[in-house]
C-alpha cells in the first residue's frame, strides 16, 4: 500500500514539475528568450531546474503538442520554426478564427464583458502613452481572450487561444514595427464600438483586418523578422 502511496505522490509531484517547466519555457519561447531553431537540452535543463529528465519529457510533449517545439530523431528537440509562407498562412486563418469570435460576441456579450473590454482598452491606450511596448502586449493578449470569452463558444475560444499560443512570438514582434502600436489601438478601438454596439459585420470586419497581415504591413513584418 505505502509503495502505491509513493508512487501516486512521485507522479503527482512528476506532473506539477512537468507544468511548471512547460509554463517557463513556454514564456520564454514567445518572449524570444530561446529563437526559432535553438536547440532544447534535456540534460541542461534538468541541471538548470534541479529536476530528472521525466518532467522535461513531459513538458516537450505539452510544447509539441502546442506547436512551439519539434522533436527530430536522433537530433533532439527544437523550438519550431515557421517559415514566412506557412505563417502568412497561419495569420489567414487567426484572422478567421478572431473574426467568429467578435461576431459571436457582438451577439453575446454581457455588460460586465463589456465593461471589461472596455477597460481593457483604455489599459492598451495608456500603455501607449507611455511607450511600454511590453505593456501593451500583455495587455493585447488580455484584451483578446476577453473577446474570445464573450463569444460564449467554449470550444471555439479554445482553438484560438491554441493558435495564438503558436503565434506569440511573431505577434510580438509586431509591435516593433514603427507606429504600430498606435494603429493597433486605433484598430482595438474600432472593434470594441462595433462589439458593444452589436454591429456583427463591423465587428468581426475589423478584427479580421487588425489581425492580418498584409499589404505594407507584410512588408514591415517581413523586414522585422529578417532582423530579430
Amino acid at each position: 500500500m505505502a509503495a502505491v502511496l509513493d508512487a501516486k505522490t512521485n507522479a503527482k509531484n512528476s506532473t506539477s514539475q512537468a507544468s511548471k517547466l512547460r509554463d517557463v519555457l513556454e514564456e520564454e519561447i514567445v518572449n524570444g528568450v530561446v529563437k526559432p531553431g535553438d536547440r532544447l537540452d534535456e540534460a541542461a535543463l534538468a541541471e538548470r531546474f534541479n529536476v530528472s529528465r521525466t518532467p522535461i519529457r513531459e513538458a516537450f510533449k505539452y510544447l509539441v503538442g502546442s506547436g512551439l517545439v519539434e522533436t527530430v530523431p536522433n537530433r533532439g528537440t527544437f523550438v519550431a520554426s515557421v517559415g514566412l509562407p506557412q505563417l502568412v498562412e497561419m495569420f489567414e486563418v487567426m484572422a478567421e478564427l478572431e473574426g467568429m469570435c467578435a461576431r459571436l460576441a457582438a451577439r453575446r456579450i454581457t455588460e460586465e464583458e463589456s465593461a471589461e473590454l472596455q477597460s481593457l482598452l483604455d489599459d492598451c491606450a495608456q500603455a501607449k502613452e507611455q511607450g511600454d511596448l511590453d505593456g501593451y502586449y500583455y495587455i493585447n493578449q488580455q484584451f483578446h481572450d476577453c473577446i474570445y470569452r464573450a463569444s460564449h463558444n467554449q470550444f471555439l475560444a479554445q482553438q484560438t487561444r491554441q493558435l495564438q499560443t503558436r503565434l506569440k512570438p511573431y505577434r510580438r514582434l509586431q509591435l516593433r514595427v514603427r507606429n504600430r502600436a498606435s494603429t493597433s489601438l486605433e484598430e482595438h478601438r474600432l472593434i470594441v464600438a462595433a462589439i458593444v454596439n452589436g454591429d456583427e459585420q463591423a465587428a468581426e470586419s475589423h478584427i479580421k483586418d487588425h489581425v492580418r497581415i498584409q499589404g505594407e504591413r507584410f512588408t514591415d513584418f517581413v523586414a522585422t523578422i529578417d532582423h530579430s
